[in-house]
């Protein structure tokens, strides 16, 4: 069974959070004064953006940057409608398949992972490929390579048609069944039970992972486990955080696109830890005031892909109902970041025109200029 991983290699804080105050940047804590105070709101992190979504992010900023727009991106780069929307207004163009993409365009694959088929056929369209893959997500794919060069079938624990999962198939096909729950698992049939691993994808619930793995082990009792924890730390950690403060709140909000899964799993994880209600919104406006019936306090969190204005817009609609005493609840510190894939640093930065400045650097979608929050600063080399 997987365990508790390490919080985060690094340690430190999250970026986007002030360290200055108790709850997201913008933030009012305690009641104002003559003004009706309805409860609390219980903010919790580690939230938000992790180091992979990151570097996918700042893969696509930093390629129009240097090469300008237009840059092709196969599939959305992150699962959030606020960040693609806000890269496609700077010049990205977001695609679903290679054959859009003309021919020797340069392309970003996103954070989610493609197959090696995705790759042969960039190449055999002479596309210029910036790979924005997750590492963590390569290390699940060299994980099925490795098991499936050594003859094993692979139990892959994950949804199918997710993205992340179509890539690791990918890396390993012929060999990998896609068990989507202890149900599948109960199902299972293998060619030999001796020569069976299981692997899972990286945004999934832990408990989750947890009851499907001991649903496969009591299917096959020789089942082998993964060299270490496929769940990523950002998704465990964000899930130990709203098991910290469900039991506390009538209403929990995870701030997420719906295509998220990470962020799904985070509404799953706060009923089971004893929410009354979780909901999913994308941001603020889409919370219905009928939920706040009976609630003194409201739990607030976000998905691995979610910027944190979305957070801080969120806070201050929830002060405009009266909600204005803010804690924020933190089980963890993360400080680790991913080296930028090392493609972009062969994309020369664009020349400024004749007698004009150089271009300037878009602001980041982890903390867009509007929102008042900290911009996000240059990475550091890769500590992990």
């Amino acid at each position: 069974m997987p365990g508790t991983p390490p919080r985060d290699p690094a340690g430190g804080r999250r970026p986007g959070h002030d360290p200055r105050t108790q709850a997201p940047a913008g933030a009012q804590t305690g009641g104002q004064t003559g003004e009706r105070t309805r409860g609390k709101v219980l903010v919790a992190a580690p939230r938000g953006f992790c180091a992979g979504v990151e570097r996918a992010v700042s893969t696509v900023e930093q390629a129009l940057l240097r090469h300008g727009p237009p840059v092709y991106v196969r599939r959305q780069i992150v699962h959030n409608t606020h960040v693609v929307g806000e890269l496609s207004a700077r010049g990205a163009v977001f695609v679903e398949e290679l054959d859009e993409v003309p021919e020797g365009a340069l392309v970003v694959f996103s954070a989610h992972g493609v197959s090696p088929a995705v790759h042969a056929q960039a190449a055999a369209r002479g596309l210029r490929v910036i790979d924005a893959v997750c590492p963590l997500v390569t290390k699940v794919h060299r994980e099925a390579e490795r098991f499936a060069a050594e003859g094993y079938e692979i139990a892959l624990i994950g949804h199918a048609g997710h993205e992340e999962v179509t890539g690791t198939v990918g890396h390993a096909p012929g060999h990998i069944h896609i068990v989507e729950s202890p149900e599948d698992a109960g199902r299972l049939s293998v060619s030999d039970p001796s020569r069976v691993v299981w692997l899972s994808q990286t945004t999934l619930a832990v408990d989750e992972v947890t009851r499907t793995a001991g649903a496969l082990r009591d299917r096959l009792p020789l089942l082998a486990d993964p060299p270490g924890d496929d769940i990523c730390y950002a998704s465990q950690n964000r899930q130990d955080a709203v098991r910290a403060i469900a039991a506390r709140c009538e209403l929990l909000l995870v701030v997420g696109s719906a295509n998220s899964s990470n962020s799904a799993r985070l509404v799953e994880v706060a009923l089971r830890a004893g929410a009354r209600a979780a909901h999913l919104v994308d941001h603020a406006g889409q919370v219905a005031e009928e939920w706040f019936e009976g609630v003194r306090a409201v739990g607030v969190t976000s998905g691995a892909s979610v910027p944190e204005v979305l957070v801080t817009e969120l806070v201050a609609a929830l002060a405009a109902r009266g909600y204005r005493d803010v804690e924020e609840v933190q089980v963890a510190t993360e400080t680790l970041r991913f080296a930028m894939p090392r493609p972009l640093a062969a994309l020369s930065p664009r020349s400024p025109a004749p007698g004009g400045p150089p271009p300037a650097a878009p602001p980041s979608a982890s903390a867009p200029a509007a929102a008042g929050g900290p911009r996000a600063t240059a990475r550091p080399p890769d500590r992990g």
